[in-house]
């Protein structure tokens, strides 16, 4: 990346196809810029048809960039220079912009000029020509390949001033954080859930995490562990609330069904219950799982039939179709695989039957819920249990802090 830049390009992708919605879109982006933006106190933020653009003022382009490219919405970002809409000075720039490069290989090479300003003296070709002259005296290992180029140095020339990028870096896409509602993620310790989540927040919702937790025979580690998976979703939403539920008096209760085959299922629809409240308490509509179909006994679809039926929410499953190999390399893309394999076990690895059914009975299912002693009554308890932590983005984790966070249902 060159040292010093102007501005920063950043492109919408389906935003624009909105309509007479895009400004509700184009707003809920901005605001979320906005926010990122607090970090960056020199720099301002414009809105032209169909782009954004971040004028620097000396703000570092490196710096901001990665955290641009997590906001929802933005298909691409281009650190930019602008200079004025001089055939002198834009020959100049692009002369010096493309030196600190430092080519020492043979490169193919593009110039792609763009007269935005009709009035400017020069055509779009004509200015590929100007440009690409001085830039092939100067570097002795560029070749013109105006199809598939290595390097293409992109030109827009405006009234105001001329624009000079090379980079065009991939955004998040998809819709601004909140555009499309609420929804609850189910937040375990594993690979899929946080994936499901960052998949759902891709798509316009605001997502708020609920965990379940079954001391003591889960440690403070796996907590830990599911506080960094959201804090690194934070990193995406530039907030999170996570909801961290006491499931233990739950899990041991279904121990007594002696259904060992059906625990998965038993536990499954309890969490969804539980999940319901807290949306309702949250005013969310939907809530968001990680199943994957037929990744596990839980995830075939007789299952998935089953479990759902305990909620009347729409149940969300981002990565239904998926196989595990995508999953995990969304994973790595998004930043939460390396906490998802860390070896600490959530509640979901408790009471784990050798044989879990993949084909449970629903008849069977409501029968043992109707018998259990209590069960609604340990489904209230747990809601009112759940303790809610706010986790902030770019916020240093430190976990007395996180404790002086929590707020009480």
């Amino acid at each position: 990346m060159i040292r010093t830049y102007d501005l920063i390009l950043l492109r919408f992708g389906e935003i624009a196809i909105k309509g007479k919605n895009r400004k509700r879109f184009e707003k809920a982006a901005y605001m979320h810029i906005q926010s990122l933006l607090s970090a960056f106190p020199k720099a301002v933020i414009r809105k032209e048809f169909g782009r954004f653009y971040i004028e620097l003022h000396g703000e570092s382009a490196e710096r901001m960039v990665p955290e641009l490219q997590k906001v929802f919405g933005i298909e691409s970002v281009s650190p930019v220079i602008a200079v004025p809409s001089e055939l002198s000075a834009i020959i100049a720039a692009a002369r010096q912009y493309l030196s600190e490069y430092n080519l020492q290989a043979p490169t193919l090479f593009k110039v792609n000029a763009r007269r935005v300003w009709k009035g400017f003296e020069h055509s779009s070709h004509e200015m590929n020509r100007l440009v690409s002259g001085p830039l092939l005296h100067d570097q002795i290992h560029l070749k013109v390949d105006v199809h598939h180029p290595d390097f293409e140095l992109r030109v827009e020339v405006r009234e105001d001033q001329t624009y000079i990028f090379s980079e065009v870096l991939p955004g998040a896409g998809g819709y601004p954080l909140g555009t499309n509602g609420k929804a609850v993620l189910l937040l375990s310790g594993g690979i899929d859930s946080p994936v499901a989540g960052w998949s759902a927040m891709r798509r316009g919702l605001e997502v708020e995490c609920v965990h379940f937790h079954s001391y003591p025979f889960t440690s403070k580690k796996a907590e830990e562990k599911v506080i960094r998976l959201a804090h690194v979703l934070a990193s995406y939403a530039g907030s999170i609330r996570l909801h961290l539920v006491p499931f233990t008096e739950v899990q041991t209760l279904f121990t007594q069904a002696k259904q060992d085959n059906l625990m998965i299922t038993l536990m499954r629809r309890a969490m969804l219950r539980i999940a319901s409240n807290i949306a309702e308490q949250e005013s969310a509509l939907a809530l968001v799982t990680g199943d994957s179909l037929g990744q596990v006994a839980s995830q075939t679809l007789p299952s998935m039939n089953v479990i759902g039926r305990a909620t009347d929410l729409p149940l969300l499953r981002p990565l239904v179709m998926m196989d595990k190999a995508e999953i995990i390399e969304l994973s790595k893309q998004i930043g939460t695989f390396d906490l998802s394999i860390l070896p600490y076990e959530d509640c979901c690895s408790l009471f784990i039957p050798k044989s879990p059914s993949t084909n449970p009975n629903l008849r069977i299912i409501n029968k043992i819920e109707s018998v259990l002693p209590g069960l609604d009554d340990h489904i209230k308890a747990a809601v009112e249990g759940t303790r809610t932590i706010v986790i902030q983005a770019g916020d240093k984790l430190t976990f007395d802090q996180e404790v002086e966070q929590e707020q009480w249902f």
